[in-house]
């Protein structure tokens, strides 16, 4: 998990929006989601518990968790949602359920960059690039 760790930016971002309405985001969220270019910071403790905060600003939003381990998670837009990590084949995987719903989001390094698509109906791919 260690090659994870570090400050990511976002270079690129496509097909977002249409995401964040398959969630069920409102348009105002939207139109913030859109416009903001977050900072990811990971960090993987010796203990096994990772830190993933998307800073920005417009909001900050911080969750630490073990894999396998499902918990509590508020997303950017105010939902509550449960979450689970999981690393496969090199991908760390996010499932996020609520309310019967069910968003999948993969977070992989290719090239350098880490490449973060986020799947329900629609499929996202936001590329950040390591700053640190």
């Amino acid at each position: 998990l260690d090659f994870f760790a570090g400050t990511w930016t976002l270079a690129s971002s496509e097909n977002f929006d249409d995401y964040m309405k398959a969630v069920g985001m409102g348009f105002a969220t939207r139109q913030m989601g859109n416009i903001t270019k977050p900072n990811l910071v990971i960090q993987v403790g010796a203990d096994g518990l990772i830190s993933m905060k998307a800073e920005s600003t417009f909001k900050t939003t911080e969750i630490k968790f073990r894999l396998g381990e499902e918990f509590d998670e508020t997303t950017v837009d105010g939902r509550n949602v449960k979450s689970t990590f999981t690393l496969d084949n090199g991908k760390l995987v996010q499932k996020q359920n609520w309310d019967g719903k069910t968003s999948t989001l993969e977070r992989e390094i290719q090239d350098g960059k880490l490449i973060k698509c986020i799947m329900d109906d629609v499929v996202a791919v936001r590329t950040y690039e390591k700053a640190t």
